[in-house]
């Protein structure tokens, strides 16, 4: 999807943003498109970030030898369970593993030597290939909160979501500038059947955004629903030889993996589109409590989800994934933005890179109720340590609330808003001749001021990164515009972002096959809220 609406059949040697040719896709819709195109108002998306910063190794490689040697120690003795799924244990053995039962266990170097299929990067293309991402090496791709049943927000306080209230994160999504991608399941809709949910949830992201968007894992049928709507709005052609999608396949921790994600992950590798696999990890729950052990566990894993998306399909892509957090011991809740999920975080970083491949972890992440300064704290421990341990997919990177269990639209503008210092951070430092401001300094001189030389005035748009949220005015003034706190500015920036919002075009003709796919689908089973 080319800005606003594409050309139909686009030459097969177009570059994406991603850097890769481009194939054919579907047919456009002729001059009411192009006319269309021309009237639609066009959103800033940053580009991925691209970062010109080292990262941040706290392991020394004495310590990440040691977990790997463990982690093949854990697949070769301990196993992994893969659940209700006789085709997976039938794949391991034929690959030569040991398969007891639903255990299986894996010889050592089985699990690394089938993972090196994985691509180190691999394009991500959006309708929009100015708005397409490339996941791996030194990119970070930004992703909003995934998965919350509730929503929140100043007015209507904590409440179930609807499908009205994903669809208005969706458009917050595509408007907002330092966000990458639209996400997947932003909000659970819980007003639309659990079995139809994701054809609603598939559809606002290809019709409300134009920006990349993850597919449905909650079975494997709706994955298989999501390749098919892809194959309507990019074209089938360019589906088969392209990635369109990523997918969140979460492993049961410790050592768990269900037939509903993994008959996900088979069918996303079996067509060529990304999964994340990742560990769900709380420490001392599903995992132990020290940095060294739960990293063991997480890279065991990883190998073994990523190993057999390869053995579905060798080459597809995939990224590997942590969320971590630790355990309040008195109570048994989730906590955020603590030093050892940081360390955590951090080594799983630095295991991904040795094994060459994406690396999916971090987000605002934090445990408090409401968008206050518990909320913030938390958060910025999580997003900075993300940046600086070497993230390249950053799932949940704004909105989320409550340990998850929300997804609260002020702190979604807040933090997508915060994104930016990210964006600033990763540039680096520039040592160029402007940059230098030697003309600046002898200009000024002794006991002068910089507000009116040459310098600052060539600069000055561009020089300091600026929040669109946040009130630097005066005291005064600020008490004379009601003494605003944060939420409530954060209120005013979502108003403003839905009053603004336009839709971005989209073929009539797919958008009509993408309606009657639905339609279809839809009427051929009954309401199920199971």
């Amino acid at each position: 999807m080319a800005d606003a609406g594409e050309q139909a059949h686009e030459d097969a040697n177009t570059p994406t943003s991603g850097g890769r040719a481009r194939g054919r896709r579907g047919r456009g819709g002729g001059g009411a498109a192009r006319r269309a195109e021309r009237n639609a108002v066009s959103f800033e998306t940053a580009p991925t970030i691209t970062r010109n910063i080292p990262n941040l190794e706290m392991l020394s490689d004495e310590a990440l030898d040691i977990i790997e040697a463990n982690a093949e120690t854990v697949l070769e003795e301990i196993g992994v369970a893969f659940v209700d799924n006789p085709a997976a244990l039938d794949r391991w053995r034929e690959a030569g593993a040991m398969v007891d039962g639903e255990r299986v266990r894996l010889p050592k170097g089985l699990a690394r030597k089938l993972c090196a299929t994985a691509p180190s990067t691999f394009v991500q293309h959006a309708r929009n290939p100015e708005k397409s991402v490339t996941v791996g090496g030194d990119n970070l791709v930004f992703a909003p909160v995934y998965g919350p049943p509730f929503v929140r927000d100043a007015e209507g306080g904590r409440r179930y979501a609807t499908l009205d209230d994903f669809q208005k994160f969706v458009k917050l999504g595509y408007m907002s500038k330092w966000l990458h991608h639209s996400g997947g399941t932003v909000c659970e809709p819980t007003d639309v059947p659990v079995n139809k949910r994701h054809l609603d949830m598939l559809m606002a992201h290809m019709t409300l955004s134009d920006k990349p968007f993850m597919g449905s894992v909650t079975e494997p049928s709706r994955a298989k629903d999501s390749v098919e709507m892809c194959e309507i709005l990019f074209g089938e052609d360019f589906v088969r030889d392209n990635t369109v999608m990523t997918s969140l396949i979460n492993i049961n921790s410790p050592l768990t993996f269900d037939a509903t994600m993994m008959g996900a992950l088979e069918v996303y590798a079996a067509h060529n589109q990304a999964a994340i696999i990742s560990p769900f990890i709380v420490g001392g729950a599903m995992a132990p409590v020290s940095v060294i052990g739960t990293l063991t566990q997480v890279l065991a894993e990883v190998m073994a989800g990523i190993a057999y998306g390869q053995l579905v399909r060798p080459g597809s892509p995939a990224i590997f994934g942590t969320f971590v957090t630790s355990i309040d011991m008195n109570s048994g809740a989730p906590t955020f933005g603590t030093p050892e999920a940081a360390q955590i975080t951090n080594g799983a970083g630095q295991l991904a890179r040795r094994m060459g491949l994406p690396y999916r972890s971090a987000g605002s992440f934090c445990g408090s109720k409401l968008p206050d300064a518990q909320a913030a704290y938390e958060t910025a421990n999580s997003l900075n340590m993300g940046l600086l341990s070497g993230v390249n997919f950053m799932l949940h990177s704004c909105g989320w609330l409550e340990g998850g269990l929300v997804a609260d639209f002020e702190k979604f503008v807040l933090d997508a808003d915060q994104l930016g210092t990210l964006h600033h951070m990763a540039k680096g430092v520039e040592i160029d001749e402007n940059a230098q401001a030697m003309d600046a300094i002898r200009e000024v001189g002794p006991g002068g001021h910089y507000l009116g030389c040459e310098h600052t005035q060539a600069n000055f748009k561009t020089a300091f990164w600026r929040s669109e949220v946040f009130d630097y005015k005066p005291f005064e003034t600020w008490e004379e515009e009601g003494a605003r706190d944060t939420q409530t500015l954060a209120t005013s920036r979502v108003s403003k972002l839905l009053s603004d919002y336009q839709e971005p075009m989209l073929d009539p003709e797919i958008r009509a096959k993408l309606d009657a796919y639905v339609a279809a689908k839809k009427a051929s089973m009954p309401d199920s809220f199971m």
